[in-house]
């Protein structure tokens, strides 16, 4: 609720005709503002000339710290693997996240490394006495927003799948979405069920399945591709970043950051020092050169070389993150375990 013109914004600055997009605002949110956000995407001549930029209408309830957040990032998978033709990976974000790399330089980076890779930042150091604890999301049944309420009686870790803990946020291949979706194997179900009654499940339930299952365990990367700033030891929430955090996000190499405040002067910032966006307009690149000029927002010529990428220094520094992620000595360690 209230993030509507967060949403367009993260999603300008994110948008290139070859990607795919799912956009989700909350049942709570206002229905004048669901379809201020339809209208957005249905009046927006790059979105509809393109046709890959698809809202979710009838909306979920997300309840923070509930299952729902699971079942409505699935939700948004199977409208990707139903609607959106051929793509490579699913990556979930939310309105308060934001690029620190043009899509050139995504689309640039990620064409030269294996597509099963599936990075999502995980452990199996998660401690027992989280894992006892049942607790029901009103969101699964309820048309209004509550928060999540404890049951008293309490579970044994389960033995037929080890836990696993992460971040919730992840970029996963079409594979194992396929495998998760599909379920021709039980697991994915299993663990769906066992994590509907457990308290922050998006940060479980993907690295459970992955790790547990045969097919996919060894083809994590233990990172998210974020960069977050957190208390030590971490709290509840993030920081919000700021201006002062500028410099540390560009040095971190990563490709999204999180957590912004609604227009924090930093995202400004990042358009005109990183993404050469203009005010409500769209990152330049091989699909759309705006010659240096940011007074030019969209492009005049919609029917561009959309396969024509102009990588820039982003695309360095994204490399230089998977190169050194991949060639750690203790890569394979880190997986799974």
């Amino acid at each position: 609720m209230g993030d509507g013109e967060s949403l367009k914004r993260t999603l300008r600055a994110l948008y290139h005709p070859l990607n795919q997009y799912a956009v989700h605002l909350d049942l709570e949110a206002s229905p004048a503002e669901r379809l201020e956000l339809v209208d957005f995407v249905r009046n927006d001549p790059v979105f509809a000339k393109v046709g890959n930029v698809r809202v979710v209408v009838r909306s979920n309830l997300v309840t923070y710290r509930g299952p729902t957040m699971v079942s409505n990032t699935l939700h948004a998978a199977a409208i990707l693997l139903k609607e959106g033709g051929e793509w490579d990976w699913f990556i979930n974000l939310s309105a308060s996240d934001y690029p620190l790399v043009t899509q050139d330089d995504m689309l640039h980076a990620f064409s030269t490394i294996p597509r099963n890779l599936n990075f999502i930042e995980h452990t199996s150091d998660i401690g027992f006495q989280r894992a006892k604890p049942v607790i029901i999301d009103p969101g699964l049944y309820s048309l209004h927003k509550s928060d999540v309420f404890w049951v008293s009686e309490k579970r044994s870790v389960p033995t037929a799948f080890k836990l696993f803990t992460g971040s919730a946020w992840m970029m996963l291949s079409r594979p194992f979405i396929e495998f998760c979706l599909w379920g021709w194997d039980n697991l994915p179900r299993t663990v769906l069920m066992y994590y509907a009654n457990f308290l922050s499940s998006p940060e479980g339930y993907f690295h459970t399945v992955i790790c547990n299952a045969d097919e996919f365990r060894n083809t994590t990367v233990n990172h998210d591709l974020h960069f977050i700033s957190w208390d030590n030891p971490p709290k509840q929430h993030p920081h919000f970043l700021t201006v002062d955090d500028y410099k540390r996000m560009i040095d971190s190499n990563a490709p999204f950051a999180r957590k912004f405040g609604r227009n924090d002067p930093v995202l400004d910032k990042i358009d005109t020092e990183i993404l050469g966006r203009a005010a409500d307009g769209f990152v330049p690149g091989g699909w759309f050169d705006n010659g240096g000029n940011t007074n030019v927002s969209v492009p005049h010529d919609i029917i561009a070389n959309t396969t024509v990428l102009r990588p820039g220094p982003g695309a360095d520094r994204l490399r230089d993150l998977i190169m050194g992620l991949r060639s750690e000595e203790d890569f394979h360690a880190k997986q799974c375990t």
